[in-house]
């Protein structure tokens, strides 16, 4: 990291988001105002949920490689000189029975607790930070959907969260469920669609998905189907970010990337090496939201034609939190 001054009217801040997949940092500047600028932003693919769902545990591998990543990220917050840390852990973390060695290796590690949220809460970070990128170039309300490895957030509201449900349903969780062929035989995909639809039908109960005049859609899944479907080359993170795609491009990307391969999705050129095996079902999952939320909007009489991708999401709602 190039080392950059702290402005004198900021704060220097520094979020860590601990997911199913990946965990996350962001070291930003924050004003009194609450503008964020950017200082940081670090990605490893750690797999803590590995086993998650079968075992009820973290794998000690998994926790191993997570620690690890912790360890690293604790260098370059003391190196940029971050005064407020937060260290949030979500769903893997909330189904362990061992989460108490996962907390003490991070307290140890980073020197702060590490706060396992609840899905509530999760979905409200995400919210705070997807909306704080696109609120002024799209009406609301907002369907916020947050798509990790291990749990879908999905958050309704304008300007602010009026509904949230977490749902047991992620990219990571559903390959180990369901999707262990390659590519996935015909069975597997279909026991994981209705798997996905269930949930869907339950949210549906507290989520009214109707009311959406705009769908977010978040995290390494939603941005590499929108790579996919803008056919990068590479990662470009600016051109993901705000990407406006008609929902027949989302649900074709989705289709492709599911029937594909491990190495042939490997093959392109945005694919983040530790997303590969489990891309398929997180193409999976966000199909089906994307075509439950347009027929929803579709049967009160409304149109959503299409979905707009946000890198803005529950790391920078931790970040934005610190101020």
């Amino acid at each position: 990291m190039t080392e950059r001054p702290i402005p004198s009217d900021t704060t220097r801040v520094a979020a860590i988001d601990c997911g199913t997949n990946s965990i996350r940092l962001l070291v930003a500047d924050v004003g009194p105002d609450g503008t964020m600028t950017e200082v940081d932003r670090q990605l490893r693919i750690v797999r803590l949920g590995q086993g998650v769902d079968r075992t009820g545990e973290l794998a000690p591998e998994a926790l191993a490689r997570t620690l690890e990543a912790s360890r690293e990220y604790a260098k370059v917050i003391a190196e940029a000189g971050a005064t407020r840390v937060r260290f949030v852990a979500t769903s893997a973390t909330r189904d362990a029975r061992n989460r108490q060695e996962f907390a003490d290796g991070v307290r140890a590690a980073v020197a702060v607790d590490p706060e396992v949220v609840s899905g509530d809460e999760e979905a409200a970070l995400s919210f705070r930070g997807a909306t704080a990128g696109v609120a002024d170039r799209h009406p609301g309300p907002y369907l916020v959907v947050d798509l990790g490895g291990g749990s879908t957030e999905l958050v309704l509201g304008t300007d602010a969260p009026e509904t949230a449900l977490s749902l047991d349903v992620g990219s990571v969780r559903m390959t180990e469920r369901h999707l262990h062929s390659d590519p996935p035989a015909a069975a597997e995909e279909q026991a994981a669609r209705d798997d996905v639809r269930a949930a869907l039908d339950h949210a549906a109960r507290t989520v009214p998905f109707g009311r959406t005049a705009t769908l977010v859609g978040l995290a390494g899944s939603v941005t590499s189907v929108t790579a996919h479907a803008l056919a990068l080359p590479e990662y470009r993170r600016e051109r993901v970010h705000g990407a406006v795609l008609d929902v027949d491009a989302v649900l074709s990307a989705c289709d492709d990337l599911l029937h594909r391969t491990r190495e042939q999705r490997l093959e392109l050129g945005f694919m983040h090496p530790g997303r590969a095996d489990v891309i398929g079902a997180g193409a999976l999952v966000w199909s089906q939201v994307v075509a439950r939320v347009r027929d929803d909007v579709a049967a009160v009489g409304g149109s959503l034609t299409q979905v707009v991708t946000s890198e803005s999401d529950i790391l920078d709602g931790i970040a934005l939190s610190l101020a």
